[in-house]
């Protein structure tokens, strides 16, 4: 194979970018990806400050593909969920719902910093041989023919390869070129993210708490810290990122209570405009979508990182089961099986976030009361709150290979 061609390119290094193309590599294809950024800048304190819930079987995932050594030294196991609802200055609702991971036998999922992330896989990428990096190097352009697709860099250098997955985040260039159109509406909402210092210990506890604005969750972290994702309405998302350090303390005690504890926010913060997102198609002949390329969601489950880790290795099955078979694994119709295993659920997740975020994000009297009783009922009955458990672990629905903990 000449030096400009491989079997697989990969644009964007993202989490989920860096994990399809490990899968691939791992599997014996020749996997070439460009990433804008280098490592230096992805994997610095200042550059994200999220943290993300790997659930189970992302973090089986990440065992089998060589990852997970990298990233539980810096991981916080998840315990227990407790989610509540309540307005602003006022008592919680009696009825809440509490997921306890002794029901599972594992913990829940871990919180790991999205840079500790990328660092991991970064070097678990180190020890592929089959995987090379082009740091500072991204897709500009991209044609499709019928036997191959061919990229064009920034750099002015070309790659041709059987499949180019766009990895390329929600304003996929590579997407809008080759002309996949998607469903999008904006959320009257930021996100709100920094990290929290608190006197006592969590104890592997992730507190949500619905209030009119959307959920504020405090998600445990190594030691006694936690990630704040406090989600807020736009108007006034700049004056609550404008509060000096003790002011913007404060607001957080008033909504979190004082269980933990003495809080005090640590570190800069952040803020995401939050939208919603679904590519209309997910393949071309030679060419595939993954991740926020395909898909965004609501923040309120979670889950956003494990749908598209579950993309990855969804992907890396059906194009890795064809290359074994001798088949042309960048043709269409190998590709349309990868789109109908996961657009269809990324659809039903992401329907789901959506209501539940109209459905817990308002103070209207009747509303509040049916969702108060409808957590209690799911908390109260057993087989129903284990379904939910097994949902938030990502074990519903087809796993691919490398989510049962087995090679692609």
């Amino acid at each position: 194979m000449a030096a400009n061609e491989t079997d697989i390119f990969v644009a964007g290094g993202g989490m989920v970018g860096l994990t399809a193309a490990l899968a691939l590599a791992q599997g014996g294809l020749g996997v070439m990806l460009a990433d804008p950024l280098d490592r230096a800048a992805v994997t610095d304190k200042a550059f994200d400050g999220r943290v993300s819930a790997l659930n189970y079987s992302s973090v089986r995932m990440y065992r089998a593909l060589g990852v997970w050594q990298h990233l539980e030294p810096q991981a916080q196991p998840i315990n227990d969920i407790l989610v509540t609802d309540a307005g602003l200055d006022r008592v919680a609702s009696p009825f809440s719902l509490h997921f306890d991971h002794a029901e599972v036998g594992e913990p829940l999922g871990y919180m790991v910093e999205n840079r500790r992330i990328r660092a991991g896989l970064f070097a678990a990428a180190d020890e592929s041989p089959n995987l090379k990096l082009l740091p500072r190097a991204q897709a500009d352009g991209i044609a499709l023919a019928h036997d191959r697709a061919t990229v064009t860099l920034s750099n002015g250098d070309e790659i041709s390869a059987q499949v180019v997955l766009a990895a390329d985040g929600r304003d996929s260039h590579l997407r809008d070129t080759v002309g996949i159109d998607t469903v999008s509406w904006k959320y009257d909402q930021h996100g709100i993210v920094t990290v929290v210092t608190h006197e006592r210990s969590h104890n592997g506890v992730a507190y949500e708490h619905f209030q009119p604005s959307g959920p504020f969750a405090i998600l445990p972290m190594t030691g006694n810290r936690s990630a704040l994702v406090w989600t807020e309405r736009n108007a006034l998302t700049p004056t609550i990122m404008s509060l000096l350090e003790s002011e913007f303390t404060a607001e957080v005690a008033r909504r979190f209570g004082a269980h933990l504890g003495v809080m005090r926010a640590d570190g800069p913060r952040w803020s995401y405009p939050l939208r919603f997102h679904l590519a209309r198609e997910y393949v071309r002949p030679h060419f595939a979508l993954v991740g926020d390329a395909a898909h965004g969601i609501h923040p309120i489950a979670g889950q956003g990182l494990n749908l598209g880790l579950k993309d990855a290795a969804a992907l890396a099955e059906t194009i890795l089961d064809a290359a074994r078979l001798g088949i042309d694994f960048g043709a269409e119709d190998v590709l349309k099986r990868y789109e109908r295993w996961r657009r269809f659920d990324s659809f039903v997740l992401g329907a789901a976030t959506d209501t539940l975020n109209k459905l817990f994000s308002n103070d209207v009297t009747p509303v509040r009361l049916a969702r108060d009783l409808g957590l209690g009922i799911v908390d109260g009955i057993a087989p129903l709150r284990r379904f939910f458990m097994r949902q938030a672990g990502g074990e519903l629905g087809q796993l691919p290979r490398l989510m049962r903990g087995e090679a692609a």
